[in-house]
């Protein structure tokens, strides 16, 4: 017998809002740019074998686990996004996906390290370094975090996205 992949409880319930979500964002949006930053993937890495148990996730003083049992009112519980999903419910509501990559790509994109090298003496200059490792690094948030551009009538190419264009993993 094969198991069936489905998706968590928490992970569906928080899909099935993406649509009108988006639709709404999209009927206040005459013309501009949307970012959207979240942990996420594209739909064949969201719903990959290896994903077998879903993508709930709990947070309790800045360690991630797999169980929301525990630490119950004091955690925060979260799932992860379906970043196709999410494009595929601003095409629907007449926006385009502009942009689609890595946090740390996007962040390095944006002159991250620009900012850290502009701060004031050694310890404000380690500090911010501090921060970027946490934002760009692999095992941090650099690559689980993604994001997404949704532009309308923009005319132009969002910044940020210039080091790494996942949209055709959407």
């Amino acid at each position: 017998m094969s198991a069936k992949r489905t998706p968590s409880a928490a992970g569906s319930a928080a899909s099935v809002r993406v649509e009108p979500w988006i639709a709404s964002l999209g009927a206040c949006l005459e013309r501009g740019l949307i970012l959207l930053f979240d942990y996420g993937l594209p739909r064949s890495h969201y719903y990959h074998p290896q994903r077998m148990s879903g993508t709930l996730r709990a947070h309790f003083k800045q360690r991630a686990h797999d169980d929301p049992y525990i630490n119950l009112g004091v955690q925060d519980i979260t799932a992860w996004v379906d970043f196709t999903r999410v494009a595929e419910a601003a095409l629907a509501a007449g926006l385009e996906t502009s942009g689609f990559c890595t946090q740390a790509a996007f962040l390095l994109a944006t002159g991250i390290e620009r900012l850290v090298a502009e701060a004031d003496g050694i310890v404000e200059q380690t500090r911010r370094a501090g921060e970027a490792r946490r934002l760009l690094l692999p095992g941090e948030m650099g690559e689980a975090f993604k994001v997404m551009a949704l532009t309308r009538d923009y005319g132009a190419s969002p910044g940020g996205f210039a080091l790494q264009d996942l949209r055709h993993s959407l």
